[in-house]
C-alpha cells in the first residue's frame, strides 16, 4: 500500500516527499537526567538543540515502568491492561515472551506504506524465529540485542543481525574490548546513508544508560572523572566482576559510579547530534521527523544515584514505580519544516500513543481496538485535538501495581495481588505533582469511579495475571 505522500507512477503530478521517521528511545532516562529539563551535572547540548528546533512535551507517559511492556505499548497502540506483553516474562536460553505476529504494529505499518524499516539496538519482545522476531513485526533490518537479559553487558560475546549471530571478537562476557552501543549507532548511520533517497523508519531502542554502568575511558569519561573526584565505589554481589563467575545478567562492580553514569547519558547526546549530523549533511533534516523519550524512569540497580543527579526531576519514585518518576518520561519532537521550533505541549499523550499518531502521518487509518490517540494535530498545530478519556498503567511484579490518570487526578494502587494489603492513594496532580499528599480519604466518590475505569480497562491475560 503506497502512503499518502508517495507519488504514483504516470500521475505526473508532484507530490511531497513522505517524512523519514527516526523513534529515538533511550533505557531507563529519567525526567531530570538532560539539560534542558534541569540537569546540572551533565552536559546534553544536541538534546538541548533538539529541544530548540522541535517540540518538548511535560506531559508525556511511558507505557510500563520496565522495559518489555513500555515496547509492547509502543508497537501496538494498547495499553498494558490489553498489549500482549505485560512484563519482563524471560525464556530460556536467551529472550523473552514473544509478541504474536497477528497484531497490527508499528513496523509493519511502515512496511506497508512503503518504508525501508529497521530496528537497531534492544529488542526484548521475543526471540530469533519466534513470533516476536523483529522481522515478523515489520522490520527489514535488525541489530542489536534480541534479549533484554544479555543487554545488560555492554561487553557482550555476541549481537543479532536479523537472524544471525554476529561475534564480537575480544569479548567473551568476561573481558572486555568492543563497546556494543557503539557498533549498533554505526549501524544506524549506515542505514541512514543507505535509504537517503527513500522514505524509512529508524527505531532505535538505545541501552544506554540502563545498568551495568560502564563506558569506555575516553575523554569524556575522563572529563566527568575529573568533574566528581573520588566517589564512593559500587561493590557489585558476589559474582559481579568481570571474571569467570561474571553472571549474563548481573552488574559489574563500579569504582566511579557518578563519572560512569554521566558519560553514558553524555554518550546518548552524543549519538543523537551524530545523527542530527548525518541528516543535516544528507539534505534530509527539513523533512525527517526525530523522536526522542525514554522507556520508563530512572533506574538504581549498578550503583546508579538517582538522588545525586536529581533523575527524575520533580517526580516520585523510579523504575518499576507507578508513581510520576517511574512513568512520566522525557519527550522532544523535531520536524523542521513542519514543528514550530522551540515550542512545548501540555498535551497528555502516552506511549500507546504514538501508533494512531504515525498512521495518521502516514495518512492511513488506525483500528477501532486499540487505545491510544493520535496527537499529530498537537504536533503540527493543525486541526482539533481529540483527548483520551484517561491513561492506564498496571505492573505484574513485586506484589502487582496499577495507576489511573484522568484529568488532573490520578489513582495509584500498591499490593493488588493480594487484597487484604491493597494500598490505594489518590493524587490531585494539578496541585500535587510530587504525589506527597493522599487524598483518597477525602474523595471518596471519585476513588470509586477511577476504581471502576482500572476494572474496565483491565482485560486478563493467561500468562501475565494480574488478578
Amino acid at each position: 500500500m503506497l502512503s499518502s505522500f508517495q507519488v504514483k507512477e504516470n500521475s505526473g503530478v508532484s507530490t511531497p516527499k513522505p517524512p523519514n521517521v527516526i523513534f529515538i528511545l533511550a533505557d531507563d532516562l529519567g525526567f531530570g537526567d538532560l539539560g534542558f529539563l534541569g540537569q546540572q551535572y551533565i552536559l546534553t547540548p544536541a538534546l538541548d538543540r533538539l529541544a530548540s528546533q522541535g517540540m518538548r512535551f511535560s506531559r508525556h507517559y511511558s507505557g510500563a515502568p520496565v522495559c518489555a511492556p513500555s515496547r509492547s505499548t509502543l508497537l501496538t497502540g494498547l495499553h498494558t491492561g490489553h498489549t500482549p506483553i505485560r512484563g519482563n516474562y524471560e525464556v530460556q536460553p536467551e529472550g523473552q515472551y514473544p509478541i504474536p505476529d497477528t497484531l497490527r504494529t508499528l513496523g509493519k505499518i511502515f512496511q506497508q506504506a512503503g518504508y525501508r524499516t529497521a530496528a537497531f539496538g534492544k529488542w526484548g519482545l521475543g526471540f530469533v524465529g519466534t513470533t516476536g522476531d523483529p522481522s515478523n513485526q515489520g522490520f527489514d533490518q535488525f541489530f542489536g540485542y534480541n534479549c533484554q537479559r544479555y543487554a545488560h553487558r555492554y561487553y557482550p560475546a555476541y549481537l543479532w543481525e536479523n537472524q544471525h549471530q554476529v561475534p564480537l571478537p575480544g569479548n567473551n562476557w568476561s573481558t572486555k574490548t568492543t563497546f556494543a552501543p557503539d557498533l549498533i549507532h554505526e549501524k544506524s548511520l549506515q542505514f541512514i546513508e543507505e535509504n537517503k533517497d527513500e522514505p524509512f523508519f529508524l527505531f532505535l531502542p538505545l541501552v544506554l544508560p540502563h545498568a551495568e554502568l560502564a563506558i569506555p575511558e575516553d575523554e569524556t569519561y575522563h572529563y566527568y572523572r575529573q568533574k566528581f573526584g573520588e566517589e564512593k565505589p559500587y561493590i557489585a554481589p558476589r559474582g559481579g566482576d568481570y571474571g569467570s563467575q561474571m553472571t549474563i545478567s548481573g552488574y559489574q562492580s563500579q569504582a566511579y559510579p557518578r563519572a560512569t553514569f554521566a558519560a553514558m547519558v553524555a554518550r546518548i547526546d552524543r549519538y543523537v547530534g551524530d545523527i542530527l549530523t548525518k541528516l543535516e549533511g544528507l539534505g534530509l533534516i527539513e523533512n525527517t521527523l526525530v523522536i526522542f523519550t525514554s522507556d520508563n524512569g530512572t533506574h538504581l540497580e549498578g550503583g546508579a544515584d538517582p538522588e545525586f543527579f536529581n533523575s527524575n526531576g520533580p517526580f516520585r519514585g523510579f523504575k518499576r514505580d507507578v508513581y510520576e518518576g517511574g512513568i512520566h518520561v522525557p519527550l522532544v519532537v523535531s520536524w523542521p519544516s513542519k514543528i514550530k521550533a522551540g515550542s512545548h505541549s501540555t498535551q497528555l499523550s502516552a506511549f500507546w500513543d504514538w501508533l494512531p499518531t504515525l498512521t495518521e502521518l502516514l495518512g492511513q487509518s488506525t483500528t477501532s481496538e486499540i487505545d491510544g490517540v493520535s496527537f499529530l494535530p498537537t504536533l503540527l498545530g493543525t486541526g482539533i485535538q481529540k483527548q483520551a478519556d484517561y491513561l492506564y498503567w498496571e505492573f505484574h511484579e513485586l506484589g502487582g501495581r496499577q495507576a489511573l490518570l484522568q484529568g488532573e487526578w490520578k489513582l495509584v494502587k500498591y499490593q493488588v495481588k493480594d487484597p487484604s494489603k491493597t494500598k490505594v492513594e489518590l493524587f490531585h496532580l494539578a496541585t500535587d505533582p510530587e504525589e506527597q499528599k493522599n487524598v483518597a480519604a477525602a474523595y471518596p466518590e471519585r476513588v470509586i469511579a477511577l476504581e471502576q475505569l482500572m476494572q474496565s480497562a483491565h482485560r486478563p491475560n493467561p500468562v501475565f495475571r494480574l488478578f
